[in-house]
């Protein structure tokens, strides 16, 4: 089956035709994409497919009634919509996608496949809110997760590169959006993200984990409304709020601007101690796992990291970190926990949930 594969982001188009080996057979990357005003690329590119069987969608926000990928159909497109306060930046921009593609390949059936999904499941422990119990049942208030299909191709290949099934994984998804997961046998058990993709490690432009105390005080005494606290905690914070510049961490590593260095050890503190509590989530560690554009692409950022996670068993290999490609073992020969680098392939998971969707 040759499975189309469309990854909106929160300003971007991914599109992969996959193969049934999973090999990538045609591909469109639209850096700047404001939904379904601007699909004359994204039409010219899908005429001249020679063959689609099926399309997976990547869809951010699951909410609580998406446990699994489905079949879009019926009123799920529109269910899907309803989601979009969940995760602004990308529930609208997967929702286009979905139009573009259903009215480029009207009779090729479609599949949304969630990121929250890989996380439905987490332990009542995990995914629950010390909130009022009518609170949690009337809104559905829990820790859903984000970057699902990321965190179990890479929990996946992981058990692949090291010949093991009962690995304890922690995924470290870096990017302009970051998250850890704790994933045990290949079932996920914790994740850093909770009830939207603003919580948790220090991201680009996200602040991740706030006291909601201060929110509250931002709110009630420093003038601030709620619109500009959420422009800010989204688009003004992270690094981008610690450097008063940019959120891109290519700029701040190795920078000596008193600003940079603090942004780069405040982000390291956060992925270090939340690694930790992952390690925690599951008695130890067995694995630990770089993926995203940060985690593939950032030697610096995986050794400083290591750094301080030697008391966990986790050691490099200078040589092979600085010059990882690929899928590869980067740990130092003797070190009692495996560290590696994956290469972030969400079409891939996305095209396998797409196939077992279909065969039903």
């Amino acid at each position: 089956m040759h499975v189309l594969v469309v990854n909106a982001g929160s300003s971007s188009l991914k599109v992969r035709l996959l193969d049934p080996a999973d090999e990538v057979v045609d591909s469109l990357d639209l850096g700047e994409w404001a939904g379904s005003d601007e699909t004359e690329e994204l039409e010219r590119f899908g005429s001249a497919l020679e063959r689609v069987d099926a399309v997976g969608h990547r869809i951010v926000h699951g909410g609580a009634d998406f446990t699994g990928a489905v079949l879009v159909a019926g009123d799920v497109r529109d269910r899907i919509a309803a989601l979009a306060e969940l995760a602004p930046l990308h529930q609208p921009r997967g929702v286009a996608g979905i139009d573009a593609v259903a009215e480029m390949l009207p009779e090729v059936p479609a599949v949304a496949c969630f990121d929250t999904a890989f996380h439905h499941d987490l332990p009542a422990a995990a995914a629950t809110y010390a909130l009022p119990r009518e609170w949690r049942r009337r809104w559905g208030l829990r820790r859903y997760g984000f970057h699902g299909l990321s965190h179990a191709h890479a929990a996946r290949r992981a058990g692949e590169i090291l010949r093991r099934t009962d690995l304890r994984v922690v995924s470290c998804h870096l990017g302009a959006g970051a998250s850890l997961a704790a994933v045990h046998d290949g079932r996920s058990v914790d994740t850093t993200m909770g009830f939207t993709p603003l919580e948790g490690l220090v991201m680009a432009t996200r602040s991740g984990s706030v006291d909601p105390g201060l929110v509250l005080w931002l709110l009630r005494h420093g003038g601030v409304d709620a619109e500009t606290l959420g422009d800010v905690l989204e688009h003004r914070s992270g690094l981008a709020g610690l450097t008063g510049g940019s959120g891109d961490l290519r700029e701040v590593v190795g920078d000596d601007d008193p600003d940079a260095v603090l942004a780069f050890d405040v982000y390291l503190h956060r992925l270090r101690r939340e690694i930790a509590a992952m390690a925690a989530a599951m008695n130890g560690l067995d694995a630990l796992v770089f993926t995203g554009g940060v985690g593939e692409h950032q030697p610096p950022v995986r050794a400083a990291t290591a750094e301080g996670l030697a008391f966990l068993g986790v050691r490099l290999d200078a040589d092979a970190n600085r010059h990882a490609t690929g899928d590869t073992d980067v740990s130092a020969r003797d070190a009692e926990v495996r560290t590696l680098v994956i290469t972030a392939r969400e079409d891939v998971e996305i095209a396998r949930l797409t196939r077992a969707t279909l065969h039903r």
